[in-house]
């Protein structure tokens, strides 16, 4: 149970630390390369440019990884998505850097008032 709590603890700063809409990734490429395509490519560039927007990496992310497993893309869009997948990884580990102290400081305090 402990362990569970701490877990959650320390997934919620990561989380709070990666939702910095201030920062910038550039989705132009991404959404240039995909402007030709219909129905669910061009929804799903909608949604990773959404999450962008956000600053919600993991939600980018997983939009970028899902895309990049249509076989049927062009050389044009595997490198749009390999560009804005390099900057979201760098956003995220960004994120991580800033959330890791937030995360020990909530890690001790759980463990504070579990007594243990």
């Amino acid at each position: 149970m402990m362990k569970s709590m701490w877990i959650v603890g320390v997934l919620g700063v990561l989380m709070l630390a990666g939702c910095d809409n201030s920062s910038k990734v550039d989705t132009t490429r991404l959404e240039k390369a995909f402007a030709g395509s219909g129905g669910t490519a061009k929804e799903n560039v909608g949604k990773v440019a959404a999450a962008v927007k956000a600053g919600n990496w993991a939600e980018a992310a997983v939009g970028l990884k899902e895309m990049a497993r249509d076989g049927k893309l062009t050389a044009e869009q595997q490198a749009a998505i390999k560009d804005v997948a390099g900057q979201v990884a760098e956003k995220v580990k960004e994120a991580v850097a800033k959330g890791a102290a937030e995360a020990q400081k909530t890690a001790e305090e759980l463990k504070k008032s579990l007594g243990k």
